[in-house]
């Protein structure tokens, strides 16, 4: 089976694995932390990590980016153009042939995810954006599902969540967050595969200050942040990251599951989804504030890249919104000094709310 790669909350892995591929969330294979080293500076260490972990060999069949931001576009365009021209244009083996290395690049399908999400209009575009994914995906060998396939596909992914999300209450910050990265994946019992499902596996610690992290993409070893903060004495009790909670599609209709399950799919990720790209982007505010309040969270880790104005953007606008603690955390290409940092300045943002 081949695996598509990729790595906006806006590609649906039901899509992917209806036509009989494998979705792969990119949160493993894009955490190199490293700059690439070809791009220059001026592009942020998640675009970096990825185009590394791209034109390394990513060992899926294609890779699926979003128009969600520039740096996004930026990476997209990297990977294809080096791809095509890894040897000299015009070289040729012995047969005539274009190098295998051009051959077996890695195609970069760039899904257009309209900023706008008002009107009737945009909503059809990213209809149809799914149905342009669908037909790349099957160029590269998969099958267009039936209704049937489909629907059944998303119900199991439905449900999964649905497990994840009751158990909840039972995890950690960091099991909670690995668990929902996972099932971006395939829709397995993700629980039982990481032996969460015993009583009492997990103990809560009731006297931690709760905190809310929010921010762009999280890779691998960013994850630690969660576990720092546990240490410091809190406990991350909402995942507001993109690949956390917030960028889950809503809870799907059986019903419109069972009459039309691409539109049900297109529509619980399209309104499903809040995000700072948006514009306006109040529906991402007002998610927050309900959550903000609902988790009684007293204070922010707002956890962004370096170079990334959209998040950057909304540093100030979120402390004036929410009127609570944020500590602003920025991370940089090649940084040894950022882990013992960012420790310090948590147990001292943890401090100041004791």
């Amino acid at each position: 089976m081949k695996t598509i790669a990729y790595c906006s909350p806006f590609v649906p892995p039901e899509w992917i694995a209806a036509h009989g591929l494998r979705p792969q969330w990119l949160r493993r294979s894009a955490a190199t932390g490293r700059m690439a080293t070809a791009v220059g500076r001026g592009i942020c260490p998640y675009a970096g990590a990825l185009i590394d972990a791209a034109l390394a060999g990513l060992g899926a069949a294609a890779l699926v980016l979003a128009t969600t931001c520039d740096q996004m576009r930026y990476a997209a365009a990297v990977v294809e153009i080096r791809a095509w021209h890894g040897r000299r244009a015009g070289d040729v083996d012995a047969h005539g042939q274009e190098p295998a290395a051009t051959k077996d690049r890695c195609p970069v399908f760039l899904l257009n995810v309209p900023s706008m999400w008002q009107t009737a209009a945009v909503r059809e575009l990213y209809h149809s954006e799914l149905r342009r994914l669908g037909r790349f995906l099957t160029g590269l060998g998969g099958s267009a599902p039936e209704d049937a396939e489909l629907a059944g596909l998303m119900l199991d992914y439905d449900r999964a969540r649905g497990n994840v999300y009751e158990a909840a209450a039972h995890l950690s910050g960091r099991q909670f967050a690995e668990a929902l990265a996972e099932l971006r994946g395939a829709p397995f019992d993700v629980l039982n595969s990481r032996g969460l499902t015993a009583p009492g596996k997990t103990v809560r610690n009731t006297a931690a200050v709760p905190l809310a992290i929010v921010g762009g993409p999280l890779l691998e070893p960013d994850y630690e942040l969660f576990d720092l903060a546990e240490h410091s004495g809190g406990r991350v009790v909402l995942d507001a990251t993109e690949g956390g909670e917030r960028t889950m599609p809503r809870r799907f209709d059986p019903a419109r599951v069972a009459a039309d399950p691409v539109a049900e799919l297109a529509d619980a990720y399209f309104d499903g989804i809040t995000d700072v790209f948006r514009r306006p982007n109040t529906g991402f505010y007002e998610w927050l504030g309900r959550q903000l309040s609902t988790r009684s969270v007293r204070g922010i880790i707002f956890r962004r890249f370096a170079w990334c104005d959209l998040w950057h953007a909304e540093l100030q606008r979120l402390r004036q919104w929410t009127r609570l603690p944020v500590l602003d955390i920025d991370a940089g290409p090649d940084d040894t000094a950022a882990a013992r940092r960012t420790e310090g300045r948590i147990e001292a943002f943890l401090e100041m709310l004791a």
